[in-house]
């Protein structure tokens, strides 16, 4: 019987990292897992490493800075960091590039989570239609919002409730505004920005109950039940149906319901859930089961579903005892470097290791595969598109592991992204990519160590998606109101030279709230809008 950790073939010199994919985009339909995982494994590279001494701020995917005021003993005086950072706020007022005449990029605003309370009613429909009314003012393209399956299907199965969207929906039109809706199949609470509590269906959480395994599970046996598990994907476990089969009954109702908002244009893009917080990733890091940043995370496999397919997938592959998940691997907060799978050097790059993590990434672009083609069925002329997350710290590691436990099979000698993005193009989905306004340099201070990058990241996504030919959108990771945060935006949308004159397909601002309605921030964010629509700016906005 083979050792379950069979040594790593010899290390090569340190290159570039890999830009091909072991998925053939001439092959699109989903492979075997047993076929995927006979392939010779890759080359391991040696170890890759930033310098230490470069300052981070600790900020992650879709949540919040981790406050921490603490001076980071780096050798300069507090003068020295004042002036650093007045240095680098202002040298982007002083390069400061002219938009005028570039592609015009629609500019979205996401609403509150908690529009529509929990008896799917509209709340504060005048105050509401003010605000909307003061967006339109500035030229906002639309908005988007969360369409809830807790909500909606909230008591029984196939009993769905759209009154409130309902109200909401015909508000927008009466403005003039564009709709992007969220099909979202996932929990809302107990992330970072969740400021309601919008649980799975009821009848759903009694499943749970006598059958706990349809949620993702941890090494410990923790359930996380923000979202279903992908084990259950083809399982009749849901009082006589599969998780696919819900959503798409869910998606069908939407698009029956609202046909007329479909033919008027008002609705223009369908984004579809496919994970936690909507986004196609494993819920790696939940804070309710003590998640803080920078931690790696943990793997989600532990369900009785996604072992079974783990086994099925090892004793294919001719090695039964893989059939397991790594038990070295820390836990929620660990680093890399403290521990046996993911540090340099390290398991994940063993035999094994490159076993597992196909497996574990080929259970995340499958079914994406699979829900995304049932939205195309439901939802066919409309746009759709498919969210992920930007999961940057300990990129400047070799195993990038926070991007390993979320299902992102990117180590530094290979694109993890290449595939998803693969599998994005055959439903010419849009990549929703976020913290496009986040500078690495300004990832500082508080958390050195996370080794985040997560300009480097944006650029490796981007340039996945479109090296396959489909459009990029993207969103703020943290609420922004200054103008250095929009000018990255812009750049980010824009890039500059770029010789094929790729940009952004939209973006969507995170999110609408008085703050962003008081006129000083009003004013700026008409100013970045006007910009990311292509139009000159007055003098006096120039100088603004």
């Amino acid at each position: 019987m083979a050792s379950l950790f069979a040594p790593p073939a010899p290390p090569i010199a340190a290159g570039p990292r890999k830009l091909s994919s072991s998925i053939s985009p001439s092959n699109l339909s989903p492979a075997p897992i047993d076929a995927l995982l006979s392939a010779p494994p890759p080359p391991v590279l040696l170890s890759i490493s930033a310098p230490r001494n470069r300052p981070f701020a600790g900020v992650f995917a879709g949540g919040s800075r981790m406050e921490n005021n603490s001076a980071v003993d780096d050798g300069s005086t507090s003068s020295d960091v004042v002036d650093r950072n007045e240095a680098r706020s202002s040298l982007p007022m002083l390069l400061e590039r002219d938009f005028a005449g570039t592609p015009y990029v629609p500019v979205f605003v996401m609403l509150p989570l908690g529009v529509i309370n929990m008896d799917c009613v509209l709340v504060d429909s005048e105050g509401l239609r003010e605000q909307l009314l003061a967006l339109k003012s500035v030229n906002v393209d639309g908005v988007m919002v969360d369409c809830w399956w807790g909500i909606v299907e909230r008591n029984s199965p196939r009993k769905y409730e759209w009154s409130g969207y309902n109200q909401l929906f015909e508000i927008v039109r009466s403005v003039g505004l564009k709709l992007q809706v969220v099909m979202s199949f996932h929990e809302c609470g107990g992330n970072v920005g969740d400021d309601v509590h919008i649980p799975l269906p009821r009848w759903v959480t009694e499943v749970g109950e006598t059958n706990p395994d349809i949620f993702f599970t941890d090494r410990e046996g923790r359930r996380n039940n923000e979202c279903l598990t992908w084990g259950i994907d083809e399982e009749r476990v849901l009082r006589g149906r599969s998780a696919l089969k819900v959503y798409f009954d869910f998606m069908k109702s939407f698009r029956v319901k609202f046909n007329e908002f479909f033919e008027s244009g008002t609705i223009s893009e369908i984004e579809v859930g496919l994970g936690p917080c909507g986004e196609l990733r494993y819920p790696s890091y939940p804070a309710k089961h003590g998640w803080r940043y920078p931690g790696i995370g943990e793997f989600q496999c532990y369900d009785k579903y996604l072992m079974k397919s783990l086994s099925k997938a090892a004793i294919a592959r001719g090695h039964e005892i893989w059939a397991k998940g790594p038990d070295n691997t820390g836990s929620y907060n660990s680093r890399p470097q403290d521990t046996g799978f993911f540090r340099d050097g390290g398991d994940y790059d063993s035999y094994y290791g490159r076993f597992f993590l196909n497996w574990y990434s080929r259970v995340l672009i499958d079914h994406g595969d699979r829900v995304l083609f049932l939205a195309k069925l439901a939802f066919e002329g409309t746009c759709l598109a498919a969210k992920l997350s930007g999961v940057h710290w300990w990129y400047k590691t070799a195993s990038h592991a926070a991007e390993l436990t979320c299902g992102f099979y990117n180590p530094c000698n290979r694109d993890g992204y290449a595939a998803i993005a693969t599998m994005l193009k055959k439903y010419e989905t849009t990549l929703n990519f976020t913290c496009v306004e986040l500078r690495t340099l300004d990832q500082h201070e508080d958390f050195p160590e996370a080794l985040a990058d997560p300009e480097a990241l944006v650029w490796q996504v981007v340039n996945a998606a479109w090296d396959v030919g489909i459009q990029v959108a993207s969103e703020n990771a943290l609420p922004c109101h200054e103008r250095n945060s929009y000018n990255k935006v812009l750049e980010s949308a824009k890039p500059r030279n770029d010789p094929d004159g790729k940009h952004l397909s939209a973006f969507t601002y995170l999110r609408l709230s008085p703050q962003l309605l008081e006129k000083s921030n009003l004013l700026e964010f008409e100013r970045f809008v006007k910009q990311m629509h292509g139009h000159a700016l007055t003098k006096s906005r120039r100088r603004a």
